[in-house]
């Protein structure tokens, strides 16, 4: 998990940024859209209770919450996305999935295309690299005041696969049948994620040296970058000295 660990602590920061200029609740409302479409009402449909979770993390207004199920519900227009897991390989060889919401598959597979192309990549067949990751609920959470014993009882008894460590933080893993079922556990017992999901881990990684690193990197943060690129997964390891190399 090493991999999705590097690019989930620079995406973090780089979502509090993207929140601010708009960017991330443009990507939430598509997400919404397309959850509503199998139902408006979060309480019946945990994909919409993900997204709309999601989109108030974030403090999306309750009005373009409401205007994004609508669109979805078919209430309102603007609902007409479609979603495709684009997937790739990175340099060195590291495997890429890129999960989409388009309303034009044509031009969003040739803007993608060109990101891998000129990052050192290459955009792959459908079904080239996801067998390499497992879909799985993910809780990145703060070890300065939480002790791990503690965690690791309550996310077992509540059903969480594993508790690991690494380095300030604790990352929870857990089946997305069990992720909503987990973040109520976690809210009533004041257990406070620093970022919360349902998304792909790698089943490996493949270690990468600074310049290879660079340019991983580089085309991580171009994919997450597109409007149309909801969540972007890759099996990559930077070893801590060449994260420091990297100044990251």
């Amino acid at each position: 998990m090493a991999g999705h660990s590097h690019w989930a602590n620079i995406s973090r920061k780089k979502s509090i940024i993207d929140a601010k200029r708009g960017k991330l609740w443009s990507k939430l409302a598509k997400a919404i859209i397309i959850a509503a479409k199998g139902g408006g009402d979060p309480a019946m449909n945990l994909k919409l209770r993900y997204a709309v979770d999601a989109a108030k993390a974030v403090s999306m207004p309750k009005d373009n919450i409401e205007r994004a199920i609508k669109a979805g519900t078919g209430e309102s227009k603007g609902g007409g996305f479609e979603e495709a897991l684009y997937e790739g390989y990175g340099p060195s060889g590291v495997a890429v999935l890129c999960e989409i919401l388009t309303d034009n598959r044509n031009r969003t597979a040739g803007e993608v295309r060109k990101i891998f192309e000129l990052n050192g990549g290459k955009l792959g067949e459908t079904g080239c690299v996801a067998w390499m990751f497992d879909r799985k609920g993910l809780f990145i959470i703060s070890a300065d005041k939480l002790d791990e014993d503690a965690l690791m009882e309550v996310a077992l008894d509540a059903g969480a696969d594993d508790v690991k460590r690494s380095g300030n933080s604790f990352e929870v893993t857990c089946d997305p049948s069990t992720y909503q079922s987990l973040c109520e556990v976690f809210e009533k017992k004041g257990i406070k994620a620093e970022s919360s999901e349902v998304t792909r881990l790698p089943k490996n990684t493949v270690d990468l040296d600074v310049d290879s690193g660079r340019q991983m990197l580089r085309l991580m943060e171009l994919l997450d970058d597109h409007d149309d690129v909801q969540g972007v997964a890759a099996n990559f390891n930077i070893p801590d000295e060449a994260m420091a190399a990297l100044g990251q």
